[in-house]
């Protein structure tokens, strides 16, 4: 006999059946021009069942930030469950954000532009954002305290921060990178990780403690927490 899904399964299958018609949407007609109702005939649904899982575009755009920040987590335990090297790590999780980013390239650049505007719940740096910032902060603090790599105390404690930083940038390149594959920003991550790799320890060398330290105080202004 075939079990009948359970209210719960079916709800999620709703669910995640509206965040995939919203996302074919946003990539094919833009993030501006797709309406909830649009979404809901994408999905097969009534426009009131669309609002009763979410109630705005912005909710939307919320949970796919969740969908790729989970995805991201599970590709970024190869690299995290086998190296120590600090280089290996952090290149292997930015990396591993590329990859599974890939498919949403084209509707990045449309929707860059929404995401960019400091004071719309879009932008990574919003409140409605702080749960998938914070998902990929404590990503990047595995990267540090797996790792090798020695520093003083403060700046260990910041530097997950300060590394969702480096991969908000790299994520901008990424959003203008129109080579194949996006190969420029892979070949970015390449070449700058050992570079970071070097800058911090050399950190703890007397002479330079003095800037960790106004690099410290630097993120703890600037910290959208």
């Amino acid at each position: 006999m075939t079990e009948t899904p359970s209210r719960s399964t079916k709800a999620e299958q709703t669910r995640q059946s509206i965040i995939d018609a919203a996302m074919r949407l946003f990539r094919s007609g833009g993030y501006d021009q797709a309406t909830m109702r649009a979404i809901a005939d994408e999905a097969g649904v009534s426009v009131g069942n669309a609002y009763y899982y979410f109630s705005s575009k912005e909710h939307l755009i919320q949970a796919y930030y969740d969908q790729i920040q989970h995805a991201h987590a599970d590709a970024a335990e190869i690299p995290l469950a086998g190296e120590t090297d600090f280089t290996g790590r952090l290149r292997g999780v930015l990396l591993a954000w590329v990859d599974v980013a890939e498919p949403y390239h084209e509707f990045a650049g449309k929707f860059f532009k929404n995401a960019a505007e400091p004071s719309s719940p879009l932008s990574p740096f919003s409140e409605e954002s702080a749960a998938a910032r914070e998902a990929a902060i404590q990503l990047h603090r595995r990267v540090v305290d797996g790792s090798d790599l020695k520093l003083a105390k403060d700046l260990r404690a910041e530097l997950p921060e300060l590394l969702w930083l480096l991969q908000m940038g790299i994520v901008l390149f990424w959003v203008h990178d129109t080579s194949p594959g996006q190969r420029q920003t892979r070949d970015l991550v390449d070449q700058s990780v050992p570079i970071i790799d070097r800058m911090l320890r050399l950190a703890r060398l007397p002479g330079v403690r003095g800037v960790v330290d106004d690099v410290v105080g630097l993120i703890r202004l600037i910290s959208p927490s």
